[in-house]
């Protein structure tokens, strides 16, 4: 069976039906006869919940700000209640999306645990879960935010498993990153062979993912980096041009390589920076999606904008294109089927103690990494 026929035939977690619970009397006149009922049920619920409680250690945000703010705390952690699952956390991947929220550029209550991709070992099930069970190695990306943890609480629908083929680093590496592809190129954009596309960051985590994929797929890429170094992997990655935007106009380098005809579709994750340049790119009907802002939110766009070529405009999250189970094991089967398979390969080239969380996002910030970020709980090294 292949690995993406497996995924698809993992079953949704079963449940049992708990039988109902007993409720206390309303009526108060009970809590008048009895005083310490209420009170001997209290400190039987605080001892229990202190019996199955433990510490773990866990980057918390309590401010908003730089990668200062990211502090290395002691956070409670209990046992997983029906539907969900305990995991050990065995690598955590680091994505531009974990900066949003730090610096408050996507919303979050706080304190908050940011990290939103991890792969782990299951070490408790909730009750009456079926499908699941202790040592199962579980990647998730996504929804909920909390990766950032030695250990954390997971609904067991977010969680697929990981083939055994797949080292750690590399799961953790490309869940996120290319289940993001896999909605831009196969949702969002439909690309087929003889499309031309331009990639911003080309040599960014996902931007490398989306030049092998495309390539694989027939089209014609062509991908912007910021040094000779960077232009080297996309070529690697597969990029049949490309264009260094420090040395060169982009905008300029594109006409000329497309003879003013434009690309069929911009896959954006720059932002302000590169908006405006990227809907000259575009072919007439052509389709600019924007899935981040690196160099900040861009201005709006005035719908007169998209007028004289008749363009398509769309901003996706990940989270809408796998908000399924159906979809979530599509999606991972998928990637994890390339990765297998070769069409997808992965350079972790950065590896951080989970501790040293703060120093992975100012270097990535700083835009010296390339590839992709992965942090290891200190427990773990």
């Amino acid at each position: 069976m292949s690995l993406k026929r497996a995924f698809l035939s993992f079953q949704k977690p079963l449940f049992f039906t708990h039988r109902k619970l007993l409720q206390p009397p309303s009526d108060n006149k009970i809590l008048r006869l009895n005083p310490t009922f209420h009170c001997r049920s209290s400190i039987r619920a605080s001892t229990a919940a202190a019996a199955t409680a433990k510490m773990v250690k866990a980057i918390r945000v309590h401010e908003l700000g730089g990668p200062e703010v990211l502090n290395w705390e002691d956070v409670e952690i209990g046992e997983p209640k029906e539907g969900e699952i305990r995991v050990k956390n065995k690598a955590i991947g680091v994505n531009f999306i974990d900066v949003y929220y730090r610096k408050g550029v996507y919303k979050t209550d706080l304190p908050f645990t940011p990290g939103r991709e991890s792969v782990g070992v299951v070490t408790a099930v909730g009750s009456g879960l079926t499908g699941r069970k202790v040592g199962d190695v579980v990647a998730y990306a996504g929804n909920p935010m909390g990766s950032y943890a030695e250990e954390q609480i997971l609904p067991a629908s977010a969680a697929v498993p990981v083939p055994s083929s797949v080292d750690h680093k590399v799961a953790a590496s490309i869940m996120l990153k290319g289940m993001t592809v896999h909605s831009l190129l196969r949702r969002c954009f439909k690309v087929e062979p003889g499309h031309t596309i331009l990639v911003q960051a080309a040599a960014g985590g996902v931007g490398s993912l989306l030049c092998q994929w495309a390539n694989a797929l027939g089209a014609t890429v062509i991908g912007t980096v910021s040094s000779e170094e960077k232009a080297a992997q996309a070529k690697e990655d597969g990029c049949h041009h490309v264009i260094i935007y420090t040395k060169e106009d982009f905008v300029a380098a594109v006409n000329n390589i497309t003879s003013g005809k434009g690309v069929n579709v911009v896959y954006d994750s720059v932002g302000k920076d590169t908006y405006q340049g990227s809907l000259k790119c575009l072919a007439s009907r052509g389709y600019l999606v924007s899935f981040g802002q690196s160099s900040g939110l861009p201005d709006p766009i005035p719908l007169s904008d998209l007028a004289p070529k008749s363009l398509f405009l769309t901003r996706p999250s990940l989270m809408h294109y796998t908000a399924t189970r159906d979809e979530l094991l599509e999606s991972a089967g998928e990637v994890f089927s390339l990765l297998s398979s070769g069409v997808l390969k992965v350079r972790v080239n950065h590896v951080y103690p989970l501790s040293e969380a703060a120093r992975a996002h100012a270097d990535l910030e700083g835009r010296k990494t390339s590839g992709s970020i992965v942090l290891i709980p200190d427990n773990e090294l």
